[in-house]
């Protein structure tokens, strides 16, 4: 398999984690996404202007800390080589290991744990998708995101015009992968949120382990 190829099935496996994670910042942190920024920005909007039951909080802090994870991930690998390099590896394992810790902590707080801890619990595991997000986009799979469905539907209609390399494959398998990563999350989310996030966990630290040994091989 070539890098480019194994880059592009790593990158899908973080899409379907992505999912995972999303299903449980929604459903067991009050409607808030930790990966996919865009319902948060709006629904921030309609609880400024009054919609009840939003978290106002959580919802301002979530697309802080993706902001502060994605930022930290660009200044880390500012200065790495292109392609898959040991500081991808490292970001990817740092993510992972966020992700697991909350997986054990979270239970002791209780379901849909009251603010501040919640809030705090958001942005956490917000700024570790803002890095996973980050550090993904540093891979060279050409218009291949993990978290951003919109921009995916968007070129995958763009795919289809005349003279336009064909990569719709891709970015349909993309849309799928979140869609089943949340039918996953919120599935074992009627267990527990410890296997939700444990499964995230162990898919991003399986990417990071992959794409450290494909990088040493090359």
């Amino acid at each position: 398999m070539d890098h480019r190829r194994a880059h592009l099935v790593l990158i899908l496996a973080l899409t379907f984690s992505t999912g995972v994670v999303d299903a449980v910042g929604y459903l067991d942190l009050d409607r808030v996404f930790t990966a996919n920024m865009t319902g948060n920005v709006v629904m921030l909007g309609m609880a400024l202007l009054g919609s009840e039951d939003l978290p106002v909080a959580r919802l301002a802090l979530a697309p802080a800390g993706y902001l502060v994870g994605a930022a930290l991930a660009a200044w880390v690998l500012r200065a790495a080589r292109g392609g898959w390099s040991t500081r991808t590896s490292a970001l990817l394992g740092t993510v992972a290991g966020v992700v697991l810790v909350l997986a054990l902590v979270l239970p002791r707080l209780g379901a849909h744990p009251a603010d501040p801890v919640g809030s705090v619990v958001t942005s956490v595991l917000a700024m570790a998708m803002g890095m996973q997000g980050a550090t993904a986009g540093c891979v060279a799979v050409e218009d291949v995101t993990s978290v951003v469905v919109v921009s995916t539907i968007t070129a995958l209609a763009a795919d289809f015009l005349p003279g336009r390399k064909a990569l719709w494959r891709p970015h349909l398998v993309v849309v799928a992968l979140i869609l089943l990563g949340a039918a996953a999350g919120a599935g074992l989310l009627q267990w527990n949120i410890t296997p939700a996030l444990m499964l995230s966990s162990v898919i991003t630290g399986g990417v990071a382990i992959a794409g450290h040994r494909a990088a040493r091989e090359t």
